[in-house]
């Protein structure tokens, strides 16, 4: 078995070329593999589109276009080669007839219907082994495997904030906290995303598009989602408009929505291209709906694996509490305002001691001009 440094390196490898298809593969995991021979890499592959070769018949492909045998190679991957005939072949027979020596991967596939490569690779002969050396490639598929063990999407929080934390001032004013360069990288993350969750109240306040502009390419149109309990929408702002062309939907009370009070708000609704989803309240008067029913309930009926959160502290509050945010991009403008009513991140909390607060790991820190953006996620373990 190759030691660890050269595992970590190869996995390494693999998970950034696998990134390079996000936003192209939903709901399938991104996936890269390395095939290396003799100390050599001869052979790299990644699954590039929905429905596309998997990452294993990519690298292998590589190989035969290098003119290179993989025989008798090691296959590093990101996640457990499958064993299932979907809308491609098992990858563990691609494997299996190239005659490869081993395969390291990074996590076990946690679906029943592919998991299990490692046993038939084993019973081929093939060394199989899985190996935690690359923090990068064992996270790459967190998504997914939310996605599958929960039945919920992979839940990312994004907020700009100035350094002592505030997303606003005290009057509401928040544009712009950030500079048109961790603007232009939030569009991108747009540009990837399956839908975006927003309340009402931002709707109201800022009437936002939520669409990705100026970016090269929109690699999937997310779906536009407001968070709407009594249907108090304004159908004439931008989402409501714009919904015959760009997807979008509003969530409500299940009861408002099934009782027939609101006919003639959901069907002016319904008629300009909104779809109307009704979500249970949570129980004890809260008058809140319920967090976890939402997501179930948009990840089942329009497939969605990620889902970005933009709204306002209350939501952002509510779905920290409820240990719904898996992510969070956070932007940290050069700024302080230092004043005690402008507007916190996420509010609505009770946390009397430090550890009751939700805890995550940095993953990335990155400078984008004045700003810093930080990405966070959820402990391992947690995913």
């Amino acid at each position: 078995m190759p030691d660890e440094n050269t595992q970590r390196r190869m996995l390494d490898l693999a998970a950034r070329i696998a990134m390079r298809a996000a936003g192209d593969v939903e709901p399938n995991p991104m996936v890269g593999a390395v095939v290396v021979k003799g100390g050599r890499i001869i052979g790299m592959g990644h699954h590039r589109r929905f429905g596309g070769l998997h990452a294993e018949r990519e690298a292998l492909a590589d190989c035969a276009r290098r003119g290179e045998d993989p025989r008798g190679s090691t296959v590093y991957c990101t996640l457990e080669p499958c064993l299932h005939h979907g809308k491609q072949p098992p990858c563990c027979d691609a494997l299996i007839e190239a005659g490869v020596a081993r395969v390291v991967y990074a996590r076990p596939d946690p679906a029943g219907v592919s998991g299990g490569g490692h046993g038939v690779l084993c019973g081929a002969g093939i060394e199989a082994a899985c190996s935690s050396a690359s923090v990068l490639a064992t996270r790459l598929s967190d998504p997914f495997v939310h996605r599958v063990t929960t039945g919920l999407p992979w839940v990312i929080a994004k907020w700009a904030q100035t350094i002592d934390g505030r997303i606003a001032t005290r009057t509401g004013e928040s544009q712009w906290i950030s500079n048109e360069h961790s603007r232009r990288r939030v569009h991108r993350l747009r540009a990837r995303v399956d839908a975006i969750l927003t309340g009402l109240g931002t709707v109201a306040a800022d009437d936002p598009m939520l669409t990705a502009r100026g970016v090269r390419r929109v690699r999937r149109v997310a779906r536009r989602i407001v968070i709407d309990r009594d249907l108090d929408i304004d159908s004439g702002c931008t989402l409501v408009r714009t919904a015959g062309d760009i997807p979008t939907a509003v969530v409500c009370g299940k009861a408002l929505l099934t009782s027939g009070i609101a006919a003639e708000k959901v069907a002016a609704l319904e008629g300009a291209g909104v779809e109307m989803v009704g979500v249970p309240e949570e129980p004890g008067g809260s008058g809140r709906l319920r967090l976890d029913m939402l997501l179930e309930a948009v990840a089942s009926r329009f497939d969605v694996t990620n889902l970005l959160v933009e709204a306002g502290p209350g939501l952002l509050g509510a779905l920290f509490e409820a240990d719904l945010v898996c992510e969070a991009v956070v932007y940290v403008a050069p700024v302080l305002l230092g004043d005690a009513e402008a507007m916190a991140a996420a509010t609505g909390r009770i946390a009397e001691r430090l550890s009751e607060g939700r805890r995550f790991d940095l993953c990335r820190v990155k400078r984008v001009g004045d700003d810093v953006e930080l990405t966070y996620r959820r402990r391992v373990g947690d995913a």
